[in-house]
């Protein structure tokens, strides 16, 4: 559970952005599980929730991992500036905070290289970013400004 913060102007263009009414929250909420399902992650009771420009995830994820993605996926969508996260993990598991994945906010010039360079000091580790990032990253140079990343630690 947790607040993350995104670029609200930066991001898939999921839905237009205009005045929020109850309607258009609605509208905007569906849509968000809809891109959520589009991607085949596996999440129990799926419900998003958006008011202004924060949204809000409940549900059961399968796994970390997943739970991870759909907030990147909500959060990496224009027009949100915030995402609460009130999932839960179907398996839980003892993690170690040096376990969890870390978010990286890319910026220009970044590339998965680099920020293997930057997390694990070493460029050719990108693949382990863009495995970490799927199906959200269909290509490891198609990468933005403002898109916030999952940096997953090296398993050894």
């Amino acid at each position: 559970m947790g607040l993350f913060s995104f670029i609200k102007n930066a991001g898939a263009k999921v839905f237009g952005i205009g005045k929020t009414t109850e309607e258009e929250a609605a509208e905007k909420a569906a849509k968000l599980v809809d891109a959520v399902n589009a991607l085949e992650l596996s999440v129990t009771d799926l419900n998003v929730s958006v008011d202004n420009d924060k949204a809000t995830i409940t549900g059961e994820a399968v796994d970390l991992a997943t739970k991870e993605k759909v907030v990147l996926v909500v959060g990496n969508t224009e027009g949100i500036a915030t995402v609460e996260d009130n999932m839960t993990v179907a398996e839980v598991e003892e993690i170690a905070e040096e376990e969890m994945a870390q978010f990286h906010t890319v910026v220009s010039g970044d590339t998965l290289g680099k920020i293997a360079k930057e997390f694990y000091g070493d460029a050719m580790k990108y693949p382990v970013i863009f495995e970490a990032n799927k199906p959200m990253l269909k290509h490891p140079d198609r990468i933005y400004p403002g898109q916030v990343l999952r940096i997953p630690p090296l398993v050894d």
